[in-house]
């Protein structure tokens, strides 16, 4: 600090009035404190520090008015202003009832007289506001902050794409699209033109192709070059080493344009189909089978089915029953996708499930059910092969017409056919069999018969009749 060369010639006549304003015009806020520490009077330069309502300092400790970290500060500033060196400036942070602290600068200059002994020991304190410089520091750091996380993003999109292109087991060329010449060139690609140049980036391309194909790949980068897409080709390499697709685009960057060609070793012809060829050939196969295939998710929600699903269930097109559960035409209780549901979660598959199937317009078809669950990611989805047995069963009915049902036959009514109906069935056919066996070992003596079953005679006549049993001629005797 410089002091005035002629202060008292200059400011002697300076009057009490004239130096507190001065001194409230010089800082954002300033303090007259005591020899305790003890704030008497304050004045603001700002008018946004004194709509904060800090007037309620006045009669306080300056020292409990600011954060406890910022105390030892406060201490060192009272201490300070008796030296007789330049005052030091220390950042001090107050508490504010908006939340944030309050950031200032203060200095302390003791004002009173030395060689008076009643001189009551003042200081004055010249505090400067620094929430712009703090809001400054805080949106610099905000910004590094976004700098860096911005950085490592990129950093790791760059790692990634040096993953792909490194491991990628078809050949890729990265190319300048005004010279021509090899930017990067992925191990693939290096091992694919090892015969022909043993350092390929920075080799001007086309290279290791034969005259025709050189001439076709110059064609297909100008049209990169002009619509930025160009139709695929086959060349042949150089030396016989077979022939190879090549596919090509074009990316923009700040520095230029770049070509990406992708090279892969031709598919001879009458080869087997590719892994992704065989999915395409997969699914079409699925869309066109005579059996109903139906994809679910894990609520019984369809999501997808073929043609022949929508056949059964007689609607338009796939888009009236996609979102639609499959219960809506599956059973006859309502209680059979609910079981398919819960056997899925608990086994993953089921197969020949016996149930129907009824379509919009009320027909009803018997079908086998086989279904799986598969997961994909954090989804569960069920995929449905509904198989159409009407025809079949009533074949099978019309064989057996006279055979008893046998204990799987009847389970396999169970479901499509009530429990009622079910055990009338059973108990009819039981006491046909019964009436039957006592018919033939009493050598059709119904008498003998009607005692061996414990019916009296009538009631044998009478489910005689009932089972078709009963003869003319035992009619008229009757």
């Amino acid at each position: 600090m410089t002091p005035f060369s002629s202060p008292t010639r200059t400011l002697g006549d300076l009057s009490a009035t004239v130096a507190a304003k001065l001194i409230a015009t010089a800082a954002d806020v300033a303090l007259i404190v005591d020899a305790e520490g003890v704030i008497c009077d304050m004045a603001f330069g700002s008018d946004s520090l004194k709509d904060l309502g800090y007037e309620r300092w006045v009669g306080q400790l300056w020292i409990q008015t600011v954060t406890k970290e910022s105390r030892p500060k406060i201490e060192a500033l009272l201490r300070e202003a008796d030296s007789v060196t330049a005052p030091r400036w220390r950042q001090v942070n107050h508490p504010s009832e908006a939340g944030a602290d309050l950031p200032l600068a203060y200095c302390a200059v003791k004002v009173d007289d030395v060689s008076r002994a009643d001189s009551p020991g003042h200081s004055v304190v010249f505090g400067r506001d620094l929430r712009a410089m703090a809001s400054m520091q805080q949106s610099l750091v905000d910004a590094q902050q976004a700098s860096l996380h911005e950085h490592w993003r990129l950093r790791d999109a760059q790692s990634r794409y040096r993953h792909l292109f490194q491991g990628s087991s078809e050949a890729v060329l990265i190319i300048d699209s005004v010279t021509q010449k090899v930017q990067e060139a992925n191990p693939a690609a290096i091992q694919l033109f090892a015969d022909v140049a043993r350092k390929l980036v920075g080799v001007s391309f086309p290279v290791g192709l034969d005259e025709s194909g050189s001439e076709a790949v110059q064609t297909m980068l100008a049209s990169l070059r002009a619509s930025g897409k160009a139709d695929d080709l086959r060349v042949s390499l150089t030396g016989g080493n077979g022939e190879v697709n090549i596919s090509g685009s074009m990316f923009r960057q700040e520095v230029g344009s770049l070509l990406v060609l992708r090279l892969s070793p031709a598919t001879p012809d009458g080869a087997s189909i590719s892994k992704s060829g065989g999915h395409s050939m997969l699914s079409k196969l699925i869309q066109c089978s005579p059996d109903c295939v139906v994809v679910t998710d894990i609520d019984g929600s369809i999501v997808s089915a073929n043609d022949s699903f929508i056949d059964l269930v007689q609607v338009p097109n796939e888009k009236q029953v996609r979102g639609e559960s499959l219960g809506r035409w599956l059973g006859r209780t309502g209680v059979e996708m609910n079981v398919l549901i819960s056997t899925l979660r608990q086994r993953g598959s089921v197969r020949l499930f016996p149930t129907t199937m009824r379509s919009d317009q009320g027909t009803l078809s018997d079908v086998e059910i086989s279904a799986t669950m598969v997961t994909e990611g954090e989804q569960s989805f069920l995929g449905f092969t509904i198989r159409d047995v009407s025809q079949r069963l009533a074949n099978d009915a019309r064989a057996a017409k006279e055979l008893p049902r046998s204990v799987g036959q009847l389970s396999e009514l169970v479901g499509r056919v009530p429990m009622k109906d079910i055990v009338g069935e059973t108990t009819d056919l039981i006491e046909q069999l019964c009436i039957e066996a006592a018919l033939e070992l009493t050598r059709d003596n119904r008498a003998a018969a009607a005692e061996m079953l414990g019916l009296s005679r009538q009631s044998l006549y009478v489910k005689l009749r009932r089972y078709g049993l009963s003869d003319p001629v035992a009619e008229s005797e009757k």
